[in-house]
């Protein structure tokens, strides 16, 4: 397996929409009834949302692939978390999922830093991230890299309402 992380293009919408349902169920489908989670598949992972994200100039997405077999992705853009601190010019890692096989291999900090790189291209700002609240973890992998909870929200998947916790790196200096 040859691995590499690049940028993805709206051509690779559909190999966004496979590699974000086959990752999501693979990691939480047992949560949710499947018309719940079928109908957050159809919504959040259609080719035409990822589209969406490709075609705003305030997002990014990465894939991890190797040659077409996408493993991982990462998308990043403007926060949009609900939470009071929220500032114009925030930036947040919006996703970040590797195939389960490849974790814990250091593809996802290289996903992870690509995104935060790309946050903070035109120079520091604070970064925000919502995590599941019971992906430990994921927290402790977000605390390593000077993260810290700053609140908690209600993630809806049809009826069914996750506890997400929001993490929250304040603006570095230079």
């Amino acid at each position: 397996m040859s691995l590499a992380i690049r940028r993805a293009t709206p051509d690779d919408a559909v190999a966004l929409r496979d590699i974000g349902v086959r990752t999501f169920v693979d990691t939480f489908g047992h949560m949710y009834p499947p018309e719940d989670l079928q109908a957050f598949l159809d919504e959040s992972h259609a080719p035409e949302a990822y589209l969406r994200y490709l075609g705003d100039d305030a997002y990014a997405l990465w894939l991890l692939a190797d040659g077409d077999e996408v493993h991982g992705y990462a998308l990043a853009g403007p926060s949009t978390l609900p939470h009071a601190e929220v500032a114009p010019g925030d930036g947040e890692l919006k996703r970040l999922y590797v195939d389960a096989s490849l974790q814990n291999g250091g593809w996802g900090g290289r996903l992870f830093r690509e995104a935060l790189d790309w946050l903070e291209r035109d120079g520091p700002r604070t970064l925000w991230i919502s995590v599941w609240s019971e992906n430990v973890g994921a927290q402790r992998f977000y605390a390593r890299h000077g993260f810290g909870k700053a609140g908690e929200y209600e993630f809806p998947v049809g009826r069914v309402r996750d506890r997400e916790f929001i993490f929250r790196r304040c603006a570095r200096a230079a």
